[in-house]
């Protein structure tokens, strides 16, 4: 079944990617995350199999569980929130943490990543929709932090990540993911290194994608449902 829908996937990618107007910033392409939260290790072995080498998760401890039985294969990316007191924890465990949301995260991150001798890739979490329930910095206030970021000799910022509301009509996802592509072409006019832009989760990613996503997190129509009674 994995393999029928990551087959799915990566058309549905390549047919939005085909739809684009215009040339991106973030390039031709897209690169899908698998979101294997709530699934068993099994599922992540058998993704590694089918040559998808990134692997998203949404907690630490979950991550901390599967990379013991998966310690050195795939690439993988922290996508939920982050609580400071777990910095120590995510920067062992995670390539690339895609929700750096706070200024005091940030520094946590820093901090960690430098007793730890990394650098550390990070992605910057933006509010584009200004959820209540949801972190991220709000598009008006994360470029006043941009100097700051020069002071953390350990945390590489490589892009943006965004979350749209989930919308019956996906086609009211497009405005967030717009300003979510403008964004990161501000940001990348102001800082060097700055190529990923992280938009579009199982029932938006072709939006996202037509829109200049060039990492995708996709879960369900990879793995189907979740088991929300497993912590």
């Amino acid at each position: 079944m994995l393999k029928d829908n990551l087959h799915k996937v990566q058309t549905q990618i390549a047919e939005a990617l085909a739809r684009r107007t215009e040339i991106k910033l973030t390039g031709d392409g897209a690169t899908l995350v698998a979101v294997t939260k709530n699934h068993p290790v099994d599922v992540v072995l058998e993704a590694l199999e089918l040559g998808i080498a990134n692997i998203g998760e949404n907690r630490v401890q979950e991550a901390k569980e599967k990379r013991a039985v998966v310690p050195d294969r795939g690439s993988w990316h922290l996508i939920g929130h982050l609580q400071t007191n777990k910095a120590k924890q995510a920067v062992a465990l995670f390539d690339l943490i895609e929700s750096a949301d706070s200024e005091h995260l940030l520094a946590a991150l820093d901090k960690a990543a430098a007793q730890q001798g990394k650098v550390q890739d990070v992605l910057l979490q933006i509010n584009i929709a200004r959820e209540q329930q949801k972190t991220g910095f709000l598009p008006e206030d994360y470029t006043a932090i941009l100097p700051q970021l020069d002071t953390y000799q350990n945390l590489r910022v490589r892009g943006l990540m965004v979350i749209a509301p989930l919308c019956e009509n996906i086609e009211d996802t497009r405005p967030v993911f717009k300003e979510g592509y403008r964004c990161f072409c501000q940001l990348q006019a102001q800082r060097p290194g700055i190529e990923l832009l992280s938009m579009g989760m199982t029932h938006d990613f072709t939006v996202a994608v037509e829109e200049g996503a060039n990492i995708v997190r996709v879960g369900t129509a990879l793995f189907g449902k979740r088991d929300y009674t497993k912590k």
